[in-house]
């Protein structure tokens, strides 16, 4: 009897417990191509449903419809009321691609991603790496740079006009030196000033995220420089920027984005998007133009080509700083 189950092993090539055949070939394909679908673990499918259900409510299918809406005649209408929306093709985007308001718009926003992201890479990596060092009152000072993220855009705006008014604390220290225009109705210094103040009040998100990442930097790494002679500073470029790399690909990422969404700010801080639209934001012109001057479908294509500037940059970030490791 051994023999003949060995004998059988041999001629199937196989385990004789297990059946040979195109039968378990089939089945072997069949599960490789279910678990490249669904995953190693197809449970946790279920449990992301909810938040997957809720990304397609509230971010994909407004983006379809955006999409749609940007190639209609598109207007607001009275619900219930049936009216004709024709098919304009790219009119609208050469309404946009033709609006001077619209090129200024993404040029104010293209001064704030230059100064906001880099700012807000370096002086929450060098924060974040103090704060690692600290003994004491290390929660204290954790909360006081996280406290302006989570407070009310509205209450900190006004302790911010009442700093760079033109009467404010900052022209008053400054006194000869203070800009003539003052900060937020000088065209030139308007956008950077909106900038500083969102670098400001979310410094303490970022800060987190790279306090978290500078917990998985070995400690080794540092014992070795410090072995070979190296300061802080050393350590600083030789282990911690390295080391938080990934963080960093997430905050340029996570800062792009917000800034490109930037509209609270410069509508509350220059009552709209002064002067003369020097702080006007594409999704500022966006409320504009679709919700006070009526014209959504005009207002839709800036949308799309806002998603589209954002993914290319997104694009280009991710190569440059993300690298291989990315």
């Amino acid at each position: 009897m051994t023999t003949d189950v060995a004998a059988s092993a041999g001629r199937t090539g196989g385990d004789p417990g297990r059946p040979a055949g195109p039968a378990a070939g089939g089945d072997a394909a069949t599960s490789r191509r279910r678990r490249r679908i669904l995953g190693a673990q197809p449970l946790g499918i279920l449990f992301s449903a909810p938040y997957l259900a809720f990304v397609v409510v509230v971010f994909a299918w407004p983006i379809v419809f955006a999409v749609w809406m940007s190639f209609q005649d598109y207007f607001f209408a009275a619900p219930g009321a049936e009216v004709d929306r024709p098919f304009v093709g790219f009119d609208n985007y050469v309404t946009v691609l033709t609006d001077p308001d619209v090129w200024q718009a993404f040029g104010n926003v293209g001064i704030f991603l230059l100064i906001n992201v880099p700012l807000t890479v370096i002086l929450s990596i060098v924060l974040a790496t103090a704060l690692d060092r600290i003994v004491h009152a290390r929660t204290f000072f954790r909360v006081s740079y996280y406290l302006p993220y989570v407070t009310a855009s509205v209450a900190v705006v006004s302790v911010w006009l009442f700093l760079f008014a033109r009467n404010g604390l900052v022209n008053n220290v400054l006194g000869p030196l203070a800009p003539d225009p003052s900060w937020l109705v000088n065209s030139s210094l308007a956008m950077p000033t909106i900038a500083l103040f969102v670098t400001w009040k979310g410094l303490g998100f970022y800060i987190l995220l790279y306090l978290a990442a500078l917990q998985n930097v070995p400690k080794e790494l540092y014992e070795s420089v410090a072995v070979d002679g190296g300061g802080r500073v050393r350590q600083f470029f030789s282990v911690t920027v390295p080391g938080v790399r990934p963080a960093t690909l997430l905050v340029v990422l996570l800062s792009t984005i917000t800034g490109a969404n930037l509209f609270t700010e410069p509508y509350l801080l220059t009552g709209g998007g002064g002067p003369n639209g020097a702080s006007t934001s594409p999704v500022l012109l966006i409320y504009q133009r679709g919700i006070e001057q009526g014209n959504p479908d005009v207002a839709a294509a800036i949308g799309v080509i806002l998603i589209v500037f954002v993914l290319i940059l997104a694009a280009i970030q991710r190569k440059l700083v993300g690298g291989d490791e990315s």
